[in-house]
């Protein structure tokens, strides 16, 4: 249980400093980027395989990368539920879910998740 609160935090914390980061992604607040990884998340797990599962074709013929448009669709989709969060464009989506995966993946492994 507390690996995935741990996981959750990591999560907040890239949404977080990815709005600092690029001009183009908006946040009020730490407890909105709290709010965004919990709907991410949630969405991750349910949506995001079936998108991926449809999307076979495209992946193959693109070698993965159209596993960006899908994260970045997701994360457009995220911040259309939750107030506080948004995003200019879907240029935008795109930066900040390569830039969120990013510091997530240097986070989660600088804490050993």
């Amino acid at each position: 249980m507390m690996h995935i609160l741990l996981q959750w935090l990591v999560n907040a914390s890239a949404v977080y400093a990815t709005a600092h980061i690029l001009s183009g992604i908006h946040i009020k607040s730490f407890g909105a980027a709290i709010l965004v990884a919990l709907v991410l998340g949630l969405i991750n797990a349910i949506v995001r395989p079936i998108l991926v599962f449809f999307s076979i074709p495209f992946i193959i013929v693109t070698l993965g990368l159209f596993l960006l448009v899908i994260n970045a669709f997701l994360l457009q989709f995220s911040a259309s539920l939750v107030g506080g969060f948004s995003i200019d464009s879907f240029g935008w989506a795109i930066a900040g879910s390569v830039v969120i995966s990013a510091i997530s993946w240097m986070l989660s492994s600088l804490f050993n998740l």
